[in-house]
């Protein structure tokens, strides 16, 4: 799959924020990066949980503790709706030992998660009907029930509290109104008047908040007057792995949530499932960063939700057995291996059915792609795939196993994805089912059959050469600059490894001239290069990942990132080259 021209653009120099910070202590390499990323001041790096938005910012939260702490009181059956990726997940689990902390009696915690293929998204009704068959009488949803109009209604019906804890959008009806559950209480950011600052708060830090608030509410009661009240931190390992795996913007707040749970990971702090996610997964704990939660631990747990059935990963995170752990981390590293051949084989499919369908030349604005043999629980990387390689808004649909033709979307800056379906649901009312999402990532389920993914992606195309501008659709590489020969150390390395990197603070991305010394295919084709800077003394190894041609030239200018590369008990510095450019 053929990818296009980039536009190459340093990230803009913020010399005197830059200053600002190293006059408050910030090293000047990491003085400049923080502060090409919209750093201003160093309390913003302060990764304390002091330093935490307070939870009382978020609205509902104060009677969704209030019935929470009731229902305890009262012992009353709490059922937690999860959601089937690594946020609801990790939100599952984080409720789940948050509650049990808190002194909700075993016996009365229970959840239930929905069957990608059988159930759908969110709380269904015959989600509500599962929980009621497990003898619930409080429903509380994670990462999940903002838009679960008739859901809500049923618990409701069926004399359930619901309470909705969600980070998702809220849904709106046909004249563009918000329209929300019929809960008992809702705690989201992105709710109506919700003053909380942090809009990027992922589902896991939603029930982590929940978690804070609850305590607050259970002390306001007496319930600890006579001795130490429970500690809540030891849940922040798995409030970081969401955080990062569901790919949320990483503002001030939501890196120090990932910074506390890195800083527990690293000192041997953290759940069993976790270790045992790690050891699978052949990464050290020790020296634990926000990319193994991103492309080690994350897609293990999503796998179970793609492929076979989430309560696995939920499992893997809530057991207190090591053993359990090790065995449910070996079932999820057996199911991610399934999953990345079945994401190979579409691409290829994908790729055979691009070379047909798309023109010569720039592909097309906004992409549709359905085929009968694509399978349901991978459209969504595969989206996110195409999305890289084309550097367009990219819709990706199956056959559910109810029959139904349902997709998952990617976007990129400058088109919100959601409110682009929200557009053609208003032009071709019998075209959607349901839709929902973010703006960089959504799923829709058609009301017709495969027919209807080429008028979604026509529409689409429409709202993609309105909204969109020939810059915006040229893939554009930020780096930041290059690094003098003495700055490409394993110490350097180390330093930056510790900090906590990802979406909407990117990992650094240096860019420099080098004078290739070696290079030659490993592996199943990725190339392996000796560099030096020119007329510089000391080699490095590089790594090119998933290219098998040679540089055509001797003296490349390319970006690359600094890794650590462990081999025979020996680490050294590795670059990770990205791209080659003029």
């Amino acid at each position: 799959m053929s990818t296009h021209r980039l536009r190459v653009r340093a990230r803009e120099s913020q010399p005197r924020a830059a200053w600002a910070l190293e006059q408050q202590g910030v090293p000047p390499l990491l003085a400049r990066l923080f502060a090409a990323r919209g750093v201003r001041d160093a309390a913003e790096l302060n990764p304390e949980l002091a330093q935490l938005h307070r939870p009382d910012q978020l609205k509902g939260i104060a009677k969704a503790a209030d019935l929470l702490a009731t229902a305890i009181q009262e012992q009353r059956r709490l059922c937690v709706v999860a959601d089937y990726d690594c946020d609801g997940a990790t939100a599952c689990a984080t409720l789940l030992r948050g509650l049990a902390l808190l002194g909700a009696p075993s016996e009365s915690l229970d959840y239930v998660v929905p069957d990608r293929a059988v159930h759908g998204y969110g709380l269904t009704p015959s989600i509500v009907d599962l929980a009621l068959a497990q003898g619930a009488d409080v429903l509380i949803t994670v990462d999940n029930g903002i838009a679960s109009l008739e859901g809500v209604a049923y618990a409701k019906g069926h004399g359930l509290v619901v309470i909705v804890t969600d980070h998702h959008l809220c849904a709106v009806d046909a004249a563009g109104l918000i329209q929300l559950p019929a809960a008992d209480a809702i705690v989201n950011p992105n709710q109506p008047d919700c003053d909380f600052p942090s809009k990027a708060l992922a589902g896991v830090g939603v029930a982590f908040y929940l978690l804070l608030a609850l305590r607050a509410a259970l002390r306001n009661r007496g319930v600890w007057s006579s001795g130490e009240q429970p500690k809540l931190d030891g849940l922040l390992d798995l409030v970081a792995l969401g955080t990062v795996a569901d790919v949320v913007r990483l503002d001030a707040n939501n890196r120090r949530l990932v910074a506390q749970g890195l800083r527990r990971i690293r000192a041997g702090q953290m759940q069993p499932g976790l270790r045992a996610l790690f050891q699978v997964a052949g990464r050290d704990a020790r020296q634990a960063s926000s990319q193994d939660f991103g492309f080690a631990l994350g897609p293990r747990i999503n796998a179970a939700g793609r492929l076979a059935d989430m309560r696995l990963g939920i499992e893997c995170l809530r057991t207190d057995d090591p053993q359990r752990a090790h065995d449910l981390a070996l079932q999820l590293d057996h199911i991610n291996g399934e999953r990345r051949a079945v994401e190979s084989q579409m691409q290829e499919q994908a790729q055979a059915l691009l070379a047909r369908v798309l023109p010569v030349g720039p592909p097309p604005p906004a992409l549709a792609l359905f085929d009968e043999a694509f399978h349901e629980g991978v459209v969504g990387i595969l989206a996110g795939r195409l999305k890289d390689a084309l550097h367009r808004p990219c819709f990706v649909f199956a056959r559910g196993a109810d029959g139904r033709i349902k997709g998952s979307g990617r976007s990129i800056p400058g088109f919100h994805l959601r409110d682009a379906l929200d557009w053609v649901a208003k032009q071709e009312p019998e075209l959607l089912a349901k839709f929902g999402g973010h703006a960089m990532a959504a799923g829709c389920t058609l009301q017709c059959g495969p027919e209807g993914v080429a008028r979604l992606g026509a529409a689409l195309m429409t709202v993609a050469e309105a909204w969109l501008t020939p810059p915006q659709l040229q893939r554009e590489l930020l780096h930041d600059g290059g690094l003098a020969a003495d700055e490409l150390t394993l110490a350097l390395t180390e330093t930056l490894e510790q900090q906590v990197w990802g979406q909407g603070f990117e990992p650094p991305l240096f860019l420099d001239h080098f004078e290739v010394r070696d290079q030659r295919v490993v592996g199943s084709g990725h190339l392996k290069l000796r560099l030096r800077v020119p007329s510089g003394a000391t080699e490095w190894d590089a790594m090119w990942f998933r290219r098998d041609d040679p540089l055509s030239t001797r003296h490349p200018r390319l970006a690359y990132r600094l890794s650590r590369n462990t081999y025979q008990g020996q680490t050294r510095l590795q670059l990770l080259i990205e791209a080659e450019t003029d």
